[in-house]
């Protein structure tokens, strides 16, 4: 794995992020509210990731069983990153929210089939992917980074 350490945010600039990042990773899921959005995902963990403004401009969306927390921008309405349902301890960094970053130019080059979560689910962890703790909630994560962000 190849981090390197990015910054980015949502468009007017009020929620702006660091993260070490691995565009090796980058993914595209094809649930209904990835495919609105047009996020593509880089997976982060917490330690790696730094909310450097915007607690305070960000909005939560949550729906279904409501672990993943879709984080936005309450005055542009951008998706800069959110907690994952599919591992709700860690950060999903929209990779399109970057900067410098050319997003016709990002090519993922994994798969979440989000129509068919669960058994997408199934079949990301037995392939090797990261396996969160059972019924855990993408509040928590979400709390301890906004808990650690000055505003």
């Amino acid at each position: 794995m190849m981090l390197e350490h990015r910054e980015g945010g949502c468009h007017c600039g009020r929620v702006r992020f660091r993260a070490g990042v691995d565009l090796d990773l980058l993914s595209q899921c094809n649930c209904t509210v990835c495919t609105k959005k047009g996020i593509i995902h880089l997976p982060v963990v917490p330690e790696d990731f730094e909310l450097l403004r915007g607690k305070n401009a960000l909005t939560v969306y949550r729906f279904g069983t409501g672990v993943a927390q879709h984080t936005f921008c309450s005055h542009c309405g951008m998706h800069a990153f959110y907690i994952p349902r599919s591992q709700p301890d860690r950060i999903t960094v929209n990779a399109r929210c970057l900067d410098g970053i050319d997003g016709p130019s990002l090519k993922p080059t994994h798969f979440f089939d989000g129509r068919h979560w669960e058994e997408a689910q199934r079949r990301r962890i037995a392939e090797g992917g990261h396996a969160p703790a059972t019924g855990l909630n993408g509040e928590v994560t979400l709390k301890a980074i906004l808990d650690r962000t000055a505003e």
